[in-house]
């Protein structure tokens, strides 16, 4: 448990402030808790801190009952908000009848915190009594084991267990190849890095890289730094380890002789080692592997004390982080030098489970359907296949299929039971420990999420804030902060990132096995409640964060019973009076849903395609009032109670994808709504339609999908919402309209935060966006920018202007000549371009050589019928383009001038398979592949999705 007691602390300092200091009787008791609560904090603070082996069960116990209170201390708080504190609309007759109608209330307010006050004293006085060392949650490196390991390569290289290498050797031939290539060319010192999720193999690779070029690099070493490597304790053992393999050449001299010097180094300080090394050293060719770096300051301290030498001499970094390893090897004018580990494929990861489990005896064919599930779980991680493999070697026979789906469906517990797996839990918790502590509550976080499950990173992000996981810093807005937890997470592979079209994250999953790590330690601290699937006969106490997730085959035969009564009971025998979260991955009905009035302190409620979902249920969600996020996404409901206006604290309210035609105009009393994501699942055409008071909701910060009806008062209230960043509308195409598109123009060009615009006139044969050019000025942070009309006069100039614009789509807008590339090629950070549908007239779209495009690595042209037929690329032109995608549709299109684009990665064709210019420029594409090959060019990937 992360954040339960900072939340509570910063609420009930809030609280304090304000109208709960003059309770009478209750005031003394909240600064005391809030006294109480601080301590709590850092004490939780410093248990997330504490190495694993530092806190034995009796302190693990304690804390529990730490988080408990911290947890119910904040309970007490958020009743306070629902059943006493006054409501900003009440007047005078609405506040004394609220001071008068809650007297009772407040004396069981005052009881409770009292109670919480008591508990807190009597776990103080349970600490004392038996004697819990605080000092065993301080982080001591004086007092961890030593760091530092070694051997050498040859000795990590294997020579019976060839199963080590299956399906890393491809990446150990091209590691090879560029440490050949590089020291052919370069004298320098030069450091390659290997990057990616512990228990991916980066050592083992660096070992194969390291056996393999003895002959080019004769002097070796092989060191292991670990978390808590401190320079100035642990740096000389670092040295010395270097020393005693480098003085022990791989290959004999020119004479026959391997040269083995006498180092008489016991006596010796790290810069005295250190001159030992650069003597030793001098005027050879060396490669020194260290492996397992986890901070930057570790690496600039281990990179002080490396030779330089200028004989070509190479270092070998592995590392978890992408920001240690970009540190390690920056990026300078021949690209980086840093590698990113790859899962195994199936087929691999399949190779190696057999000579594991089976060695070259043949395995039974009965387990084929279980191996290949527990080789998805392990997703391509080899330490998690052979980790698993061991265990099931010694159940070969068909009758052992139940041990293998006993196994397979229980591999959290196995990691936490079974002594096999022992290893591989602490090789996966490492990565967990090492973040900092504002993280480890955000990535616990994930494992309310099914296995497998594609997180989106909006609702991922909304969901930390609600929760109170991300802190205010300042200079930066709470959804900045988090979206730099996010970012940190994928620096350290602990999360794998999804990218869009702009080069951002735009969803994540996490390692079926890291999940299970999550999950334990979830379940353990009661930060999360999973019921449902493998987990339908899971029981808890208090429940504190509900996911509630589908069923599967996996669950044990004892389960039937819980499930039956789970979901025909809904939540009898549940205590449901703390829950903050709920969140339903289970798409039928669930009973539990006509319970919802029932979670009185709920803060998110994530329903998100639930089909169970009806509108009389909308009715109960409507009196949850502590609601901070709403979504029910994907859902069939068709009305939104206006009683929507009591959700007050409401921040996000996501309503795509349902049946909504609408929402009620009391949305606008929502003033801490930040985001309003709107459509109807059967009708494209039906949006939200901005209301009249738009300007009372200040807050707001992204919407979409809105509708602008010819109304200038609400055109005109569009210009106040300054804190808004993205803005998806629909414009409506009237003949009498014009006022109301100055107005709009007007205040587009007065929203000075707004990073995404996607603007679309409601008539899709010729509805106009000249508008658009009579922008006084445009929002000069626009990074992503979308236009669907017709632009009689080409691209609005001010467009040239959008140096930060990242992203650009056009649509139905009828351009000519080079009114697109010619509007576009000048700007500085553009990535990524799309065009579709009527978005051209002429029969040929030229790149020309002047279209230099700074940065363009994406060019879509996904426009069905119409033109253009021809897209042609001349010398010179879009020089940086890296992915080409084009649609097929149209019976005679073409690409002309492939070959001037010489950076190109990929190329993704979309269309039939009768249709012929496909195959044309399939062919095409082919023959130029072929030529690069044989000229040593860069050749590209080539993708063809029929239809």
């Amino acid at each position: 448990m992360e954040g339960a007691a900072q939340t509570v602390l910063s609420n009930a300092g809030q609280l304090l402030g304000g109208e709960y200091r003059r309770l009478l009787g209750v005031g003394g008791e909240v600064a005391e808790l809030r006294d109480d609560l601080a301590t709590m904090n850092a004490l939780l603070r410093m248990q997330s801190e504490a190495e694993d082996g530092a806190v034995d069960h009796f302190i693990r116990e304690w804390m529990k009952q730490l988080r408990e209170l911290a947890y119910d201390a904040e309970d007490c708080v958020d009743l306070y908000k629902l059943r006493i504190k006054s409501r900003p609309n009440d007047g005078l007759c609405a506040w004394l009848e609220r001071l008068l109608g809650t007297l009772l209330e407040r004396r069981r307010l005052a009881s409770e915190i009292s109670a919480l006050r008591a508990r807190a004293v009597a776990i103080s006085e349970r600490h004392a009594r038996y004697g819990v060392n605080r000092d065993a949650l301080r982080r001591s490196p004086s007092s961890s084991a030593p760091p530092v390991l070694a051997a050498s390569a040859s000795a990590h290289a294997p020579a019976a267990d060839h199963h080590q290498l299956v399906g890393i050797e491809d990446q150990a031939d091209t590691l090879v190849k560029q440490l050949k290539a590089q020291a052919a060319g370069e004298l320098y010192l030069k450091v390659f890095s290997i990057v990616g999720f512990g228990g991916l193999g980066k050592t083992t690779l660096a070992t194969e890289v390291c056996r393999r070029l003895e002959a080019e690099f004769p002097y070796q070493a092989m060191v292991s730094v670990s978390q808590a490597f401190e320079p100035g304790r642990d740096l000389k053992a670092l040295l010395k380890r270097v020393l005693q393999q480098v003085v022990k050449p791989k290959t004999e001299n020119a004479n026959g002789v391997k040269e083995e010097e006498i180092l008489g180094i016991d006596g010796l300080d790290d810069k005295g080692l250190a001159v030992k090394l650069d003597q030793c050293l001098k005027d050879r060719r060396y490669l020194i592997v260290i492996d397992d770096v986890w901070t930057i300051r570790a690496w600039h301290a281990i990179q002080h004390v490396l030779p330089e030498n200028n004989c070509g001499s190479r270092i070998i970094v592995t590392t978890r982080i992408e920001m240690v390893a970009k540190s390690c090897s920056p990026a300078n004018v021949s690209g980086h030098c840093i590698h990113q580990m790859k899962p195994l494929n199936l087929e691999d990861s399949k190779k190696l489970f057999l000579s594991r489990a089976f060695g070259s005896v043949g395995y039974p064919k009965e387990l084929e359907d279980v191996m290949v599930n527990i080789l998805k779980k392990c997703g391509g991680l080899p330490l998690a296949i052979v980790s698993i493999a061991s265990v099931l070697a010694g159940y070969k026979s068909p009758e052992s299929k139940y041990k293998w789906e006993t196994i397979s469906r229980s591999i959290g517990f196995q990691m936490e039971s079974n002594p096999t797996l022992e290893g591989m839990r602490q090789i996966l918790t490492l990565s967990y420990n090492h973040l900092p502590h504002e993280l480890k509550g955000c990535m616990m976080y994930i494992s309310i999420f099914p296995e497998d499950y594609e997180i989106n990173k909006k609702r991922l992000l909304r969901r930390w804030i609600a929760e109170g996981l991300v802190l205010e810093k300042r200079g930066l807005t709470v959804m900045e902060v988090a979206e730099s937890y996010l970012d940190e997470l994928v620096s350290r592979n602990m999360v794998v990132p999804h990218f869009g079209n702009d080069g951002n994250v735009e969803s994540c999953r996490v390692h079926d096995m890291l999940l299970e790590v999550m999950v334990s330690k979830s379940l353990e601290c009661n930060f999360i409640s999973l019921l449902g699937g493998q987990y339908a006969a899971m029981s808890y106490d208090k429940i504190r964060r509900l996911s509630i997730q589908g069923d599967d085959d996996r669950r044990p035969q004892g389960a039937e019973q819980h499930k039956k009564k789970l979901a025909g009971d809904g939540i009898e025998g549940m205590d449901v009076e703390h829950v903050r979260s709920l969140s339903m991955f289970q798409l039928q009905a669930h009973k539990m849903l006509d319970h919802l009035d029932k979670f009185s302190l709920l803060r998110v409620l994530d329903l998100e395609d639930c089909e169970g979902l009806t509108n009389d249920h909308m009715r109960y969600v409507c009196r949850l009032y502590l609601l901070m996020f709403l979504s029910v996404k994907g859902t069939n409901i068709s009305k939104m109670p206006p009683e929507v206006e009591n959700l007050e604290h409401l921040q996000t309210l996501d309503t795509d994808r349902t049946c909504l035609d609408g929402l009620p105009e009391t949305i606008t009393n929502l003033e801490k709504l930040e985001r309003i994501e709107f459509s109807n699942k059967k009708k494209w055409y039906v949006m939200w339609n901005l209301p009249r008071g738009l300007s009372m909701m200040k807050a707001l910060r992204e919407v979409g999908f809105a509708f602008l009806r010819n109304d200038v008062q609400v055109a005109k209230d569009l210009s106040d919402l300054q804190q808004l960043q993205s803005l998806a509308m629909y414009i409506e195409d009237c003949e009498d309209g014009a006022e109301v598109l100055q107005v709009l123009a007007e205040s587009l060009s007065k929203l000075c935060s707004l990073r995404k615009l996607d603007i679309s006139n409601m008539n899709i044969r010729d509805g106009n966006m000249t508008f658009l050019y009579n922008l006084p000025t445009p929002p000069r942070l626009l990074r992503s920018l979308r236009i669907e009309g017709v632009l009689d006069h080409g691209l609005p100039s001010w467009i040239g202007s959008l140096t930060y614009l990242v992203e650009f789509t056009i649509m139905r807008s009828r351009l000519v000549d080079d009114q697109l590339f010619g509007a576009l090629c000048k700007l500085p950070n553009l990535k990524s371009i799309g065009m579709d549908l009527g978005f051209y007239r002429d029969k040929v779209l030229v790149a020309r050589k002047s279209h230099k495009f700074p940065v363009l690595s994406k060019l879509i042209v996904t426009s069905k019928i119409g033109m253009p037929e021809v897209v042609q690329f001349e010398q010179g032109s879009m020089a940086q383009l890296e992915t080409l995608e084009m649609e097929f549709s149209y019976p005679w299109r073409r690409i002309v001038g492939i070959k001037h684009l010489t950076k190109l990665k990929e190329v993704q064709l979309t269309g039939s398979k009768r249709n012929r210019s496909l195959q044309h420029a399939l062919d095409q594409l082919k023959t130029e592949n072929s030529r690069r090959a044989q000229s040593n060019s860069n050749q590209f990937q080539v993708v063809v999705k029929y239809y």
